[in-house]
């Protein structure tokens, strides 16, 4: 097809705080060097083709039925029109070379690339924190995804960004010192949606006892003041198991990545020695990830050993867990080729 219009997307890797996006903290996101490209013309029914899949979809009312590929085409369509912006149609083909549920964040891919090449099409501004926000909107509010910001936001501004999610969104570029990040796939795939409906579940529940026994006002988990508990440990320990455990990891987790963002923007010290203290902070997440989230699985364990064990400054899971990739950081390029070489994947 001829497009009139084109538009792409890198996956993310998610770096650093994994699972406290949909909490309101700061997360920090990596893009990667895999893409969902979108070529797009007008037409007078939404018409669309995948070349990865071979998924095609015809519509002209855009219902939702489930979280299909079909799905995910319509649900761009609705969040645009929800913004105003009413297409009747248009015709178009998806190419990616993201993995699908490898947790890289291929449906946020998806949605950015399709909502940026539809607002172009439409001679409407596409900047990146409107495409972000309306791929947000499709996923979270119209598909139901329990999903944070991280991954449309760190879809749609690329790069290393660490993204302050509770509204109004404040996204802020991220310079790396130096190392190369190293993606090493499990081969297990997953829901993320099941990981955090879970999840947040538990949260709801430990947020629900902590405002009684603190009389801490708020909506829930999305909203809570974690910050409190630091002063608070009485209260996080009369949790029951799960649910201490999951207020602990929020409070590690957030503790950890101050650290690793603090010494990320250090200009006195080493490289080296601010790459390895990053590094440990990884380890300690992933451990965090998999002792009190219960999100690992043997698989990603493995991952980060081999990779610590072939030089890796650290390693931990990326994404909802329970499956998808481990993220490695890597003194340079050749020693990123021999953690790949060495790894199980």
């Amino acid at each position: 097809m001829e497009a009139l219009v084109k538009a792409s997307a890198p996956g993310r890797l998610d770096f650093l705080n994994t699972h406290q996006d949909y909490k309101g903290l700061p997360v920090v996101s990596v893009a990667v060097n895999m893409r969902t490209r979108v070529e797009m013309e007008a037409s007078k029914v939404f018409e669309i083709e995948s070349l990865n899949t071979g998924e095609k979809c015809i519509f002209q009312d855009p219902q939702i039925a489930g979280r299909t590929f079909c799905d995910y085409v319509k649900a761009a369509v609705l969040a645009l029109w929800k913004h105003g912006v009413y297409l009747r149609g248009f015709k178009a083909v998806v190419r990616s070379d993201i993995p699908i549920g490898a947790g890289m964040a291929s449906s946020a891919a998806l949605l950015v690339s399709l909502i940026a090449a539809a607002l172009r099409l439409a001679n409407r501004e596409a900047d990146r924190a409107t495409v972000a926000e309306l791929a947000y909107v499709a996923e979270r509010e119209i598909l139901g995804v329990p999903c944070g910001r991280l991954d449309q936001y760190g879809s749609a501004f690329g790069k290393v960004a660490v993204i302050h999610p509770k509204p109004p969104v404040r996204v802020e570029a991220l310079e790396m010192p130096g190392g190369v990040f190293v993606v090493l796939d499990s081969g297990v795939r997953h829901s993320t949606a099941e990981v955090h409906s879970k999840r947040q579940a538990e949260l709801q529940q430990a947020v629900e006892m902590l405002k009684a026994e603190l009389g801490i006002y708020s909506e829930g988990y999305w909203d809570f003041p974690w910050g409190v508990l630091y002063d608070k440990p009485n209260a996080v320990e009369k949790l029951p198991s799960p649910l201490r455990e999951r207020v602990l990891f929020t409070l590690e987790m957030q503790r950890s990545t101050e650290r690793a963002l603090a010494y990320l923007k250090r200009r006195d010290l080493p490289t080296e020695e601010i790459l390895r203290k990053v590094g440990a902070e990884m380890l300690l997440q992933h451990r965090l990830l998999s002792e009190l989230y219960d999100v690992s699985l043997p698989e990603l364990d493995r991952l980060v050993e081999e990779a610590v064990n072939a030089g890796a400054y650290g390693a931990k899971l990326s994404g909802a867990g329970l499956g998808g990739v481990v993220i490695a950081l890597a003194p340079n390029r050749e020693t990123a080729e021999k953690i790949g070489r060495r790894s199980s994947a």
